[in-house]
């Protein structure tokens, strides 16, 4: 039975190439679309059962933003990234955003057809050769010229920083909300681009890494509870 799914990336051509080439093979492809950003959009609206969504750029921040959002309000859509061949953190990334697989961009229409198939039945779609290829990386890693922590903090914006000190210290999203005057939906946002942007997949992950690497000594305290925001009360959705 076909796979009810959609192609977003960024390069149209590609999408309608690869759109068409799977409906040959017997598939119902909702859309291709370009570009990206408009990804969530686009599958939240239609509700696919897969969604092919093609990357240039898996190491860039907030890249895999789209993904959070359709996880997020339609966790039945299984989210499959094609891209070129990520480092670790860039596959870590992927998964931690909420994808279920990852296929390179290179890969023959098989192959995607495979990995579109597992993703729909619930199996993490990654190929055998990718993942020996990251964890290669893994075990030998190249040489840093900077400390892990000093790294790790350019990743972050200022505020994403006090996002991540006040996670360590075991804020939830609430006391987050209150103590930098924004909305609780605002605090789960900077919460999720926190752990994306560290190729992380829970705050406690985070707060390991953080500790870890001195990330946290550079931070510095957080400041002093500000005044809760007067949209605060609007949003009574549960805690991240």
């Amino acid at each position: 039975m076909g796979v009810r799914l959609m192609v977003v990336d960024d390069h149209r051509l590609l999408a309608e190439a690869l759109a068409s080439a799977l409906k040959l093979r017997g598939h119902r492809v909702l859309a291709a679309a370009a570009p990206a950003a408009g990804a969530a959009d686009l599958v939240i609206s239609r509700a696919p059962e897969v969604c092919l969504l093609g990357t240039a750029t898996p190491a860039e921040p907030g890249i895999f933003d789209p993904i959070v959002r359709i996880k997020r309000e339609r966790p039945q859509v299984a989210v499959v990234v094609l891209g070129p061949v990520p480092s670790p953190r860039g596959i870590a990334a992927a998964f931690a955003a909420g994808a279920s697989g990852y296929v390179r961009h290179d890969e023959r229409i098989e192959g995607v057809e495979r990995a579109l198939m597992k993703a729909r039945s619930g199996e993490a779609a990654v190929a055998p050769a990718l993942l020996q290829g990251a964890f290669g990386e893994l075990l030998n890693p190249a040489a840093q010229p900077d400390d892990e922590g000093q790294r790790l903090l350019r990743l972050l914006t200022p505020r994403e920083v006090e996002v991540l000190v006040r996670v360590a210290e075991g804020e939830d999203t609430r006391l987050i909300a209150a103590g930098m005057g924004i909305a609780p939906s605002t605090a789960r946002t900077h919460v999720q681009r926190v752990l994306m942007k560290l190729g992380v997949g829970s705050r406690l992950e985070a707060a390991a890494l953080a500790a870890r690497t001195g990330l946290l000594d550079r931070a510095g305290p957080v400041p002093a509870p500000r005044e809760a925001a007067a949209e605060l009360p609007s949003d009574p959705a549960p805690g991240l």
